[in-house]
């Protein structure tokens, strides 16, 4: 992690989420003032509760802040159009102009590696054009991206985009905890064989990444890609669960079957008013066979992954057994 900082008081949205929370952690430990928001109050962490898209609730929190880091989004490819966008891209829009009423310096917004879901080429990096595709995740972080580029083209608050790949570790909900419940149930089923590419990055290497690229004056004005460069098929990623709970191998099809199947569980649980990530959005995204590159992150930062897989599964294995999740 970092070890010093510029910045006084730091402002983060989704504060109790997997990622807000541990940056909210590391910039306390460098002795930094922090105010978090969040859909529910947490007053013993400093976060107050709050909704992005109705700044005038939680502006007055703002005060002194030099830097605010945007982690709130809704993180589900089973969602609709006009919900994910009025969280992830009116709410975007609505913090942005928030932050620079209230004189912020910086602004760092977590999109993600699924704005670039569907490009085909191999090892692409941030200058590659991204599609739409009618995917209510991909599309508004798309979406979002183009709010905050906006902003900062327009002289409003000077602004950096953070690209995360798939974010596993201690605390992480959809590449940690979801996987080993659904191992544990006999619900986990793999696209392309097991042979589609998955592009982790630990949590202690995408915190370290984001802070590195907020104390930057090359971050201003960019769009940085954080993890996903290593080879991984999803067979090794989540074999790795498999192995802690004493199971074989991950079961896996072609992608038509998968797809097909996730879409029936996912009808199913509609039906029970259950919410569920089965679904062909996330068949898609375990199917897909292609890398990313982190050149410009190492170049303009000085940011590599630390933390390889074997490491950082043997953290989050001690973590879930700490929980008694693998029980």
């Amino acid at each position: 992690m970092i070890k010093r900082t510029r910045y006084h008081k730091v402002f983060i949205t989704g504060a109790s989420g997997f990622v807000g929370k541990s940056l909210m952690q590391q910039y306390q430990t460098l002795g930094v003032e922090t105010v978090g928001l969040d859909i529910r109050e947490d007053i013993a962490q400093g976060v107050v509760s709050g909704d992005v898209t109705q700044p005038e609730e939680w502006q007055s929190h703002l005060v002194g802040c030099d830097l605010l880091i945007h982690t709130a989004a809704i993180v589900t490819n089973n969602v609709s159009h006009a919900r994910a966008w009025q969280v992830n891209v009116l709410g975007t829009r609505r913090v942005l102009e928030a932050a620079a009423r209230a004189g912020v310096k910086r602004f760092v917004h977590l999109s993600s590696l699924a704005a670039m879901r569907f490009i085909q080429e191999d090892r692409a990096d941030e200058t590659a054009p991204v599609m739409p595709t009618g995917n209510p995740y991909v599309d508004t972080k798309i979406a979002s991206e183009h709010a905050v580029l906006a902003a900062h083209a327009a002289g409003e608050v000077a602004c950096t985009i953070i690209r995360p790949a798939d974010i596993y570790g201690p605390g992480s909900r959809p590449w940690t905890i979801v996987p080993v419940e659904m191992i544990k149930k006999g619900l986990f089923l793999l696209p392309a064989h097991g042979q589609g590419l998955f592009r982790p990055v630990y949590i202690d290497d995408l915190v370290r990444g984001v802070m590195m690229a907020a104390e930057s004056e090359l971050g201003i004005g960019q769009i940085f890609i954080l993890g996903g460069e290593q080879v991984v098929t999803c067979e090794q990623f989540f074999g790795c669960y498999y192995r802690m709970l004493g199971k074989g191998r991950p079961p896996a099809t072609n992608t038509a079957v998968a797809i097909a199947i996730a879409e029936i569980g996912r009808f199913i649980f509609g039906l029970l008013g259950r919410q569920t990530e089965l679904g062909r959005g996330a068949m898609e995204m375990l199917a897909k066979k292609t890398t990313v590159s982190n050149e410009k992150a190492r170049r303009l930062l000085g940011w590599q992954p630390e933390i390889d897989l074997d490491e950082g599964m043997r953290r989050t294995e001690v973590w879930l057994r700490e929980r008694h999740l693998l029980d």
